[in-house]
Parts: C-alpha cells; sequence; structure tokens
C-alpha cells in the first residue's frame, strides 16, 4: 500500500490528539472550513460566514474535551455547531431590526474614516461659524442664539432680552446676513 492509498485518520483521532497538542487541532479546521463556509454563506452570506465560521471553530475547540471519540467524523458536530450559530445570528438580526422599528437610531458605528472626515469639516465650519458669530453685535448675537440654539420664536427672544419685536426681527435680519456672507446658502444644505 503507498501512502496514497492510506486511510486519512479520523476525526476523533485527530481531536483526541488535540487535547494534549492543540495544534492538531488545524487538521479539523483544514477539513471542514470551507464546506462550513460554504454552508453559512449561502444562509447569511459572506460576511456573516466569515464570522460564523470563526465562531464555529473556536466553539468546537473550547469544546474538544468533551467530543465522543466513538463518532468517528466531526462533520455533523461541526454543522450542528455553525447551525446554531445562524440561528443565533438572526436572532441578534432581528432584535436589532425590532430596535431600529421602535428607536428610528441606528446603534451600529459609522466607519472611522468617515466620523474622522466628517469631524475635520465639522470643525473647519465651526471655526468658521464661530468667527462670524464672534464679529457681530452683541444685540444681534443674542438674537441669533436665542433662536437658533434655544429654539425661540423672534417674540420669545424679543422678550428675553426686553426690546421690541422689531427690533429683534431687525438684528436676526442682520445676523443672518452676515452669516451668510460666512457660509453661503448652499453649505448651509448639507
Amino acid at each position: 500500500m503507498t501512502l496514497l492509498n492510506l486511510p486519512e485518520q479520523d476525526d476523533a483521532e485527530v481531536i483526541l490528539r488535540s487535547r494534549d497538542d492543540p495544534e492538531q487541532f488545524a487538521a479539523v479546521f483544514d477539513r471542514y472550513a470551507r464546506q462550513i463556509h460554504l454552508y453559512v454563506a449561502r444562509r447569511l452570506g459572506t460576511q456573516a460566514a466569515d464570522d460564523i465560521v470563526a465562531e464555529t471553530f473556536l466553539a468546537a475547540f473550547r469544546r474538544r474535551e468533551s467530543y465522543d471519540p466513538s463518532v468517528r467524523l466531526a462533520r455533523p458536530w461541526l454543522y450542528g455547531i455553525a447551525t446554531k450559530l445562524i440561528a443565533r445570528h438572526r436572532r441578534d438580526e432581528e432584535r436589532l431590526l425590532r430596535a431600529l422599528s421602535r428607536t428610528g437610531a441606528d446603534p451600529l458605528p459609522e466607519l472611522i474614516g468617515d466620523v474622522v472626515t466628517q469631524r475635520v469639516a465639522a470643525q473647519a465650519e465651526e471655526r468658521r461659524l464661530m468667527a462670524a458669530l464672534a464679529a457681530l453685535s452683541p444685540g444681534d448675537r443674542d438674537v441669533l442664539l436665542l433662536v437658533a440654539w434655544e429654539d425661540m420664536s423672534l417674540e420669545e427672544a424679543a422678550q428675553a432680552l426686553g426690546i421690541p419685536a422689531g427690533t429683534a426681527r431687525s438684528r436676526m435680519h442682520r445676523a443672518r446676513k452676515k452669516i451668510k456672507a460666512v457660509i453661503p446658502a448652499e453649505e448651509e444644505n448639507r
């Protein structure tokens, strides 16, 4: 009998040996990872499959001490683990979708590159806006900030500042004109 005709070691032997030599478990991974990945990818998509396969083999590795050595092939055991993880993934996804439908807020973080770009752009705009606010007269600035930041009507801002409503409208008009000169209208709509 040549080396090519020798029967492969069964999975139970490999798993038993991996109890003393954990690196032996890599043979089980090499034997089944691709098959399990295809199975999971058909059910959840490729991105989720990468994570589920990793979790499957991690769980199998951790449970190798309890593996029944009378079961020659580990394939059904591994598919059982993967199937349970798929079910958990779907439950988590359903919970997330229900939460999104209740709150309307997406709890997933934005990509770090997008966040950094947005922050840098916002900081540049904020500096320009702060400079424009500083250039306003104190009276114009007070009216603008009460309306913009505190969500007051012009009448409420006038009352808060003890000035006539017409004066508040004039100050707001001047403030808007000066701010628009610094931040053009097309940038306001971003």
